[in-house]
């Protein structure tokens, strides 16, 4: 193999692609590999369902109101990082605590919102 043949440009691949490695020759990697992103903060949010009201609408809520959402009992809820869909999951108490367990992990393009 020459070198032009190893030499890889970062404009050669496309999102989601990896350079390969030679046969046989592997990496291994632990979580102390990406210690430097540790401290990075994220947002994340959980959403329930989403409601579309005007503000006069918005001014009549008060405490014990019921908002109507676009969702039905049961159906899983998207779970996003920095306002991007990663997840759909559903809700669960903890330790009387509202969670969230993921139960679908959305690859790049799958999110049919």
């Amino acid at each position: 193999m020459s070198d032009s043949d190893t030499d890889l440009k970062l404009d050669d691949f496309g999102p989601g692609d990896a350079p390969s490695r030679p046969e046989g020759e592997t990496e291994a990697r632990t979580a102390t590999d990406l210690a430097p992103v540790f401290d990075v903060p994220v947002s994340i949010s959980a959403v329930l369902g989403r409601a579309t009201m005007s503000v006069a609408q918005l001014l009549q809520l008060s405490s014990g109101s019921v908002l109507e959402l676009d969702r039905k009992v049961g159906e899983s809820i998207d779970i996003y990082v920095n306002n991007r869909l990663v997840a759909r999951g559903e809700v669960v108490i903890v330790d009387e605590r509202l969670g969230v367990t993921m139960t679908e992990i959305i690859k790049d393009g799958d999110s049919q919102s």
